[in-house]
């Protein structure tokens, strides 16, 4: 998310970028080092920086993470405890905890359930060989790397050597993954109550729930002190395993180094394979909603709970809306954010695993065509953007933020033209589109233009990079559709949206001349929605853009060739246009808690023609980044799940776990579905049933990127060009893609 008024512009000479969330003890904030690197800096709260005890801890989370950093957890880049309002900086790595993975996919089982064991196991095995006691393990303190499972935020941590701080006599933890002595004598907690913390903390895993979850914490705390665990829905091995982790004294447990031994022993089928969508009993850690923020959605398969169904507004969003993994707030709080899950250990078919790769009967590559790597220069070196691309014969043309438009040639990523845009890139506006003759891009405002242009819609010769013509846009098209798409462009015609935002303008795309305007209808924004070779128009009411919720937006039609409206249909709730099928327009319903919107959980598809619309419920409420590729729509979740609706009935076609982690899409072309995300990685299914083809590692060091981004590939022939964070562009064969790993 962006910074709010108020928010600092640097902390200890660290230049801000983002918020990335706030919990009870601090705001965490994206940064970066002086050579680029990201990294997460957490700011006490001002009202704990004249607490004396409170500063104590702090400074004992600074010493504990420095001296654990390493493999398993966030390093400490730098710090100043004794700053008139204290602040920690870490490595910044993205992904989901723990949490966030059950809560979305259900209980882990198999090798991913294995793999997350082990991986803790070692994690806890070098935090107390260097003398530390984390004192607060569970679920959303747990991120998933590629490296493996990573621990974080020791803000209550101490030397095993030391005395904890008990000043107020206060009980620190979180109940259904606190030891026995922890609730009862503070003073002697010792490494074994981390291990107890981890048997918790698996069945949690392999469950959906802990132990000795109760309906309130105080009976949880009761159980955990005096009850038996529950064990009954954990994996034979594994509860073999655990049940002595659990013993109520300190000296019954196994040492962590102990516990990686037996938890090596256990077979790679443990529990079987995931099972992902149909998983029941999930929960979420009792302190994730404090620390999250963003919010829980319902993982698919489970009951919807009572009120779901009605219709909430749309709260009013800016020109775009990055939503990062809620685990991203989660494990910078902590000390540090989380990375992506890892490939092949939660369910995905591991790259490559078959050998197969994509059918590309048909398609060919140009003469010469090498897999190719370039960075694109924007308008403001500093702050690189994405890059959206078309293909256009051997040519592609891509821009956003800080590029209008350049042209590269597939054959070997030679660039033969740039236009960039002096203004500061703007994540989520990316170019409109191209003819056979003309590119159009955007030209972002420079903050403070004496001449006072605002954002401009600008035409391109597509063989000389020459600028042809520029109109001003004052488009609010993301409050009113969800999507950025301020202009369209339709045949060889340019849709776009006025200066005054209160009618379209449609122009030829080479020449710029005006062919028609056609005046918003009275009290109302509206946004273009292309329809397959028609031209629709969304709107609201400004009523609801002032109210900052969109309740009841009407579609109409509009005539391209004279710009005439047509019949108007309204629609009971805001949705997310996703493309046409069967002549119709299909939408995915939003569906949100007050203004917060927290995923889809209808279809709705539009006649233009009758009037007619359907809506059809899906199973429950499904978050991520919705699309549609040869009449099948398609939401992303961001920790990369993949799910295939039928538009027509609602159905779920398919469901397919990636480690493709906040991914757009799809891209249909060359018999693959195609997925990837702003760090490069890419995914290959196969649209009947989501197989796994292949999938690729990452090529940049990017944020997860926002929610609802439009696709970053581009299918030329037989070759893919994909957009990355940076202004990165790289292209490869699909009958030979990029070995993973």
């Amino acid at each position: 998310m962006s910074l709010r008024a108020g928010d600092p512009a640097e902390i200890g000479g660290y230049p801000l970028e983002a918020r990335l969330g706030s919990g009870g003890m601090g705001t965490v904030f994206l940064a970066r080092t002086s050579s680029g690197r990201p990294v997460a800096i957490k700011l006490i709260h001002q009202h704990f920086a004249g607490d004396s005890e409170f500063r104590t801890r702090f400074r004992q989370e600074v010493a504990a993470a420095r001296r654990v950093s390493g493999a398993f957890t966030a390093a400490v880049v730098d710090a100043e405890p004794e700053a008139e309002q204290p602040w920690m900086a870490t490595t910044y790595i993205e992904g989901p905890t723990l949490a966030q993975r059950i809560a979305d996919e259900g209980p882990l089982n198999g090798a991913g359930l294995r793999n997350l064991a082990i991986g803790l196991a070692e994690a806890l095995r070098d935090i107390h060989r260097v003398g530390v006691v984390h004192r607060d393990l569970k679920p959303s303190n747990v991120v998933l790397s590629p490296e493996g499972p990573r621990v974080i935020d020791f803000g209550i941590s101490r030397a095993a050597d030391q005395q904890t701080l008990t000043m107020t006599g206060r009980v620190i933890g979180t109940p259904p993954f606190m030891s026995p002595e922890q609730l009862q004598a503070p003073r002697g907690v010792g490494p074994r109550s981390d291990v107890f913390s981890l048997g918790t903390l698996l069945v949690y895993a392999a469950t959906g729930h802990g132990p000795f979850d109760a309906d309130s914490p105080y009976l949880t705390a009761y159980q955990v002190v005096h009850d038996e665990p529950s064990l009954d829905a954990v994996p034979t091995e594994l509860r073999a395993v655990v049940e002595p982790c659990l013993a109520k004294e300190p000296e019954g447990r196994p040492s962590a180094d102990r516990l990686l031994e037996l938890l090596r022993d256990l077979p790679a089928d443990l529990g079987g394979e995931v099972t992902g969508a149909g998983a029941t009993g999930r929960t979420r850690d009792v302190d994730t909603q404090h620390h999250l923020a963003t919010r829980d959605t319902q993982a698919p398969g489970a009951a919807a709970p009572e009120g779901t169904g009605s219709r909430v507004g749309r709260g009013l969003r800016g020109r775009w809306r990055p939503v990062l993994a809620a685990a991203v707030a989660v494990a910078a709080i902590g000390g540090g954010a989380a990375a992506v899950l890892q490939s092949g250990a939660f369910g995905e078919d591991p790259a490559g695993s078959g050998g197969t790769t994509v059918a590309a009967s048909g398609a060919s590559l140009p003469d010469g065509f090498r897999p190719w790597r370039v960075t694109v220069p924007g308008g403001r070196e500093d702050i690189p953007d994405e890059l959206r691309c078309v293909a256009r014969g051997e040519a592609v043309f891509c821009g956003g933020g800080g590029v209008v438009a350049t042209r590269i040639n597939v054959r070997d990523g030679s660039r033969a033209w740039t236009v960039k845009s002096p203004g500061v890139p703007v994540q989520g506006m990316h170019m409109v589109g191209a003819t056979d003759d003309t590119v159009i891009g955007y030209r972002i405002a420079v903050q403070g233009d004496p001449q006072g242009r605002g954002d401009e819609v600008v035409a391109v010769d597509a063989d000389s990079g020459k600028e042809l013509w520029a109109t001003t846009s004052g488009a609010q098209s993301t409050a009113v559709t969800g999507r950025t798409q301020d202009a369209v462009v339709v045949g060889s015609t340019v849709i776009t949206v006025n200066a005054s935002d209160d009618a379209f303008e449609a122009r030829d795309a080479h020449s710029g001349e005006l062919a028609w305007m056609a005046p918003f209808p009275g009290g109302s924004r509206c946004a273009p929605v292309p329809a397959g070779d028609a031209l629709l128009a969304m709107c609201v009411t400004d009523a609801e853009i002032q109210g900052q919720t969109v309740r009841r937006p009407v579609v109409h039609t509009l005539d391209v060739a004279k710009g005439s409206w047509g019949r108007a249909t309204a629609l009971d709730g805001p949705g997310v246009p996703v493309g046409a099928a069967d002549g119709r327009l299909v939408l995915l319903q939003e569906h949100s808690e007050g203004t917060a919107l927290t995923g889809y959980d209808a279809v709705t598809r539009l006649d233009p023609t009758s009037g007619k619309v359907t809506n059809t419920p899906l199973d429950t409420t499904y978050e991520g980044t919705p699309g549609m590729a040869d009449g099948t729509v398609y939401v992303s979740s961001q920790t990369g799940r993949v799910t295939a609706f039928d538009p027509a009935t609602g159905r779920r076609k398919w469901v397919r776990q990636t480690s493709v982690e906040g991914a757009s899409g799809p891209v249909a072309g060359n018999g693959a579905l195609f997925f990837s995300s702003a760090t490069g990685r890419v995914v290959a299914l196969s649209p009947s049933d989501g197989s796994t083809l292949w999938a690729t590692d990452p090529r940049a060091d990017g944020l997860t990127g926002e929610e609802g981004a439009s696709p970053r590939v581009t299918v030329a022939g037989r070759a893919v060009v994909v957009a990355a964070d940076g202004n990165t562009l790289f292209a490869f064969d699909t009958a030979h893609p990029p070995k993973s790993g």
